[in-house]
C-alpha cells in the first residue's frame, strides 16, 4: 500500500512535506542535513553469515565494515556485529563437521537427494527408452514416476508418443482412450519387435491427458510397456534397428506380419459374423504369402540358412490352407477348414530359425533374452 495522505513522505505537486526542516523524511530537501546511509558491507556481512556455504565471506565483511561505520558516520553497526556472530558460528561447525566426518555425510546426504530428484519425472515427460518405476500401481492415475536404470528391475519402459490432433476441445477420456488403445499397439510393435522376448505379464499401457492439463495445452500420451501385477522387468524390451542386426531386423518384419493379422481375429465367431471371419482369413492368407516373399528374397547367413528355407516351406503349404479358408462359402464350410488352417501353420513359427538367428524367446522367469 502506498503512503497515506498527510504523512511527511507522502508527494506533493512539488515534493516531500515539510522538505527543509531537520524533520524532513529520508532524502534531504534543498537545505536539509544528509540523513546517515547503512554500511552496504554490514549487509552484506549479515546476509553472508545467514547464507552458511559463506561463513567467511560474513565475518571479512563485518570486520571491514565496523571501522568505515564510525569513519562514515553510518549505520549497520548491529548488522556488522550479527554477521560477525552467525559467521563465526558457521566457520566453528564446518570445522568440526570437517574433523569428525559429519560435513561430508550431509554433502552425501544432499547430493543423495539432489540424484533423486533429478529422476524423479512427471509421467508426461517421459522420453521414449527411458524405464520408470511407479509409486503404487499402473492402473490408478499417475502423475510422477522414477526414471531407473533398465538393467535394474522397473515397472516400465517408454516406447514413444504421440500428440492428440483433431479435437478443438476436450473430447473426454473415453475418446482419448480409442485412440491411445490403437496408435499405443502400432507404437509399441515398432520398439519391441521381438514379440517372444516381451513376458506374458507386460501388456500395453498409456498416460493420457487430463481434463486439467488439456485446458494448459497438454495433448501429450505417453505408450509405454508395464507390468502391473508379477516380477517386475529386468533388461529393456527393444528390439528395432537401433539393436537388432539387418538379418534379425528382416526376419522379424516379415514374421510378425503374420502373428499380427492372426492376432487380429474377429471377437465373434463365423456363426455370428461370417464376413468378418472370411475377411479376416484373407488378411490372414495375404500375410503369410508376404513374408514367404520377404524371407526368399534374403540372403541368410550361415546357418541360418537351412532353417529359414524350411519356414519358407511351411508357409507356403498353410497359404493354401488360409486361401481355403478365405473363400468359404458358408460357415459350415469355414468351420471345416478353421482348424487345418490353424494346424498348418509353422509350428513356434520358426523357433529354429530363430534360434539360428540369435532370437531367443524369454527366460523362464520372465526377463527378456
Amino acid at each position: 500500500m502506498g503512503p497515506q495522505a498527510g504523512s511527511p513522505y507522502n508527494p506533493g505537486p512539488y515534493g516531500p512535506y515539510a522538505p527543509y526542516g531537520p524533520g524532513a523524511g529520508p532524502g534531504a530537501g534543498p537545505y536539509g542535513t544528509p540523513a546517515p546511509t547503512t554500511n552496504g558491507l554490514a549487509i552484506a556481512s549479515l546476509v553472508s553469515g545467514i547464507v552458511c556455504c559463506l561463513p567467511p565471506l560474513g565475518l571479512i565483511f563485518g570486520l571491514i565494515a565496523l571501522p568505515q561505520i564510525r569513519k562514515k558516520n553510518q549505520t549497520g553497526k548491529g548488522l556488522a556485529v550479527a554477521g560477525i556472530v552467525l559467521s563465526s558460528i558457521s566457520c566453528l561447525l564446518m570445522v568440526v563437521g570437517l574433523a569428525t566426518g559429519g560435513f561430508g555425510e550431509a554433502w552425501k546426504g544432499f547430493k543423495e537427494g539432489m540424484d533423486e530428484a533429478a529422476r524423479s519425472k512427471s509421467a508426461f515427460s517421459l522420453r521414449k527408452g527411458e524405464c520408470f518405476a511407479v509409486d503404487g500401481t499402473l492402473e490408478s492415475s499417475t502423475t510422477d514416476v522414477e526414471i531407473v536404470d533398465c538393467a535394474k528391475p522397473h515397472d516400465g519402459e517408454v516406447v514413444g508418443g504421440f500428440q492428440v490432433t483433431g479435437f478443438d476441445a476436450w473430447p473426454g477420456e473415453d475418446a482419448i482412450d480409442r485412440l491411445a488403445e490403437e496408435r499405443c499397439a502400432e507404437i509399441s510393435s515398432t520398439y519391441a519387435m521381438d514379440n517372444w522376448a516381451i513376458p506374458e505379464h507386460v501388456w500395453d499401457y498409456y498416460y493420457i491427458p487430463s481434463r486439467q492439463s488439456w485446458r494448459t495445452g497438454d495433448r501429450t500420451v505417453t505408450c509405454a510397456l508395464a507390468v502391473d501385477d508379477g516380477e517386475p522387468l529386468k533388461g529393456s524390451l527393444r528390439a528395432d534397428a537401433t539393436t537388432l542386426d539387418a538379418d534379425q531386423l528382416h526376419y522379424l518384419q516379415n514374421l510378425n506380419r503374420v502373428e499380427n493379422a492372426v492376432f487380429e481375429e474377429p471377437d465373434e465367431d463365423a456363426d455370428e459374423d461370417f464376413a468378418a471371419n472370411k475377411a479376416w482369413a484373407a488378411r490372414v492368407h495375404t500375410a503369410i504369402v508376404q513374408a514367404s516373399k520377404g524371407l526368399k528374397s534374403h540372403q541368410w547367413p550361415g546357418a541360418s540358412a537351412k532353417p529359414v528355407a524350411e519356414l519358407v516351406k511351411e508357409l507356403d503349404a498353410a497359404a493354401g490352407k488360409w486361401d481355403e479358408l478365405g473363400t468359404s462359402a458358408d460357415a459350415d464350410a469355414y468351420w471345416e477348414t478353421y482348424d487345418p488352417a490353424f494346424d498348418a501353420l509353422p509350428e513356434d513359427l520358426g523357433a529354429d530359425a530363430r534360434a539360428a538367428l540369435g532370437l531367443a524367446p524369454p527366460t523362464e522367469d520372465g526377463e527378456s533374452a
